[in-house]
């Protein structure tokens, strides 16, 4: 069989929807096998991630059309019809091609019975347009959260989330326009790690606009840039750049302090943190509790330094044997990754609202583990990929209330330091990021601090 775009969206469709891989992971290996162009590539992509992005609204118009709920139709045949509505209701592919194509799917990848149901409904999908189909699936719905669910394709527990979240900073009328956010394919970020890297090596690329130290790559392979293809460049969110710059410029570094990554998988922030620690003459030690991804951990710093310790500890009792042995940690902690929901689309239809008080939990046991690695006047930055209040602003409540000897540092100002321009709550001390607002993912950071004496 031929690869083409459909089929190689098809296949990661399938493996994302039946195996829960990752989406932004699997597609590059997919696509280093084909003989795919640029363009064809770019195609690819826009196939599979914007069907994942959209698959809740699809999905209504799917079970208008098939007069059956989306739960009763075989997952294969429901991927591919997935694929075929966005082809005609989201893409600018004609609909007799979007029909014909995905009817071909269906008999390859499903069967000949399946291919005449696919048929059949999405004929019955072409027969409107996207903002007539809209219209019918809100039909009747009365809950203004379970009307932004299905026109923007979010879970309603991460509507109802993210507009508390932004309630905090006073732009809850931001709602649609962060949902919205969420289903744009973002430019690829790229990070100039400091001391081998420069502005230069960015060529003719826009810097910023959250990071300093960043730029954004509108289309095209990263690979043809000499420094990306050396290790000097990287692809990194411009607010993991800020998190990781935040720790560092949150007060002037000292002779001969000790940084510790605490969950520094899969190595992204502490490749950054490893360039700004040779710079200044910091030890990082790195620690990853999944071997896998210690492995990612040790090949991002082996451009910056191949010396660097990296241990596979549990973080939650990492303190047992490195008590105020670190005079900055960033605690980079597992969490819902809401604020990811750009790169990875599959994770609003893979987290559940009851993940959330688990992770919680874990996130205190590893930012009072953290805490008691932290030497007096150090400081500790906590941050998550994600704008849930519970994991985010709660945690913070409860480290001021239970940790001892803790103040926090105001995240937004050190932040300001490092990019005067963005548009920032100066009435709170931790930093909110939004996709929407600065390009970049909803990096929460927290600057914690521990007094002496």
């Amino acid at each position: 069989m031929r690869e083409s775009s459909r089929t190689i969206a098809l296949e990661l469709l399938l493996s994302v929807e039946i195996d829960e891989s990752y989406a932004n992971l699997l597609l590059p290996k997919l696509l280093a096998k084909s003989k795919l162009d640029d363009r064809d590539i770019a195609l690819t992509q826009e196939l599979s991630f914007g069907t994942i992005r959209w698959q809740l609204f699809y999905d209504r118009v799917i079970e208008e059309c098939a007069k059956r709920y989306s739960d009763e139709i075989d997952i294969k045949t429901l991927v591919v019809l997935r694929l075929g509505a966005h082809q005609i209701l989201g893409m600018r592919i004609p609909a007799h091609a979007a029909l014909d194509e995905t009817v071909e799917l269906a008999k390859q990848f499903v069967s000949r019975g399946a291919a005449g149901f696919v048929n059949g409904v999405l004929r019955r999908v072409s027969e409107k347009s996207r903002d007539q189909w809209l219209e019918v699936v809100l039909n009747g719905l009365d809950n203004q959260h379970e009307r932004l669910a299905v026109e923007y394709s979010h879970p309603i527990w991460v509507v109802r989330a993210l507009e508390q979240s932004l309630k905090l900073d006073g732009r809850e009328a931001e709602l649609k326009d962060l949902l919205l956010a969420d289903n744009i394919a973002p430019l690829v970020s790229l990070v100039a790690l400091p001391g081998l890297a420069s502005k230069s090596d960015f060529e003719d690329l826009p810097i910023g606009p959250a990071s300093p130290i960043g730029a954004q790559l509108d289309g095209g392979d990263p690979n043809n840039l000499k420094a990306f293809r050396e290790g000097r460049l990287r692809v990194q969110d411009q607010g993991s750049q800020l998190a990781a710059l935040a720790l560092v410029d949150s007060f002037p570094v000292g002779k001969n302090e000790v940084w510790l990554d605490l969950c520094a998988g899969p190595g992204g922030k502490a490749a950054l943190l490893a360039a700004e620690a040779k710079a200044l003459g910091a030890t990082l030690i790195c620690n990853e509790v999944l071997p896998h991804r210690a492995k990612l951990v040790r090949q991002a710093l082996s451009v910056v330094d191949s010396n660097i310790l990296v241990t596979e500890e549990d973080g939650r009792t990492y303190s047992i044997h490195n008590k105020e042995k670190f005079d900055r940690i960033l605690l980079d902690a597992p969490c819902t990754g809401l604020g990811a929901l750009r790169r990875r689309p599959e994770a609003r239809w893979r987290k559940q609202q009851s993940d959330v008080s688990q992770l919680s939990a874990l996130q205190e046991e590893l930012l009072t583990s953290a805490w008691d690695c932290l030497k007096p006047g150090g400081v500790l930055a906590y941050v998550t990929c994600s704008p849930h209040l519970a994991e985010t602003n709660a945690i913070v409540d409860w480290a001021l209330r239970k940790l001892a000897s803790v103040s926090l540092l105001d995240a937004n100002q050190v932040i300001k330091g490092i990019n005067p321009n963005l548009a920032l709550n100066a009435n709170r001390k931790t930093a909110q990021l939004w996709p929407h607002l600065h390009q970049t993912d909803a990096m929460f950071i927290a600057l914690l601090t521990k007094s002496v004496g």
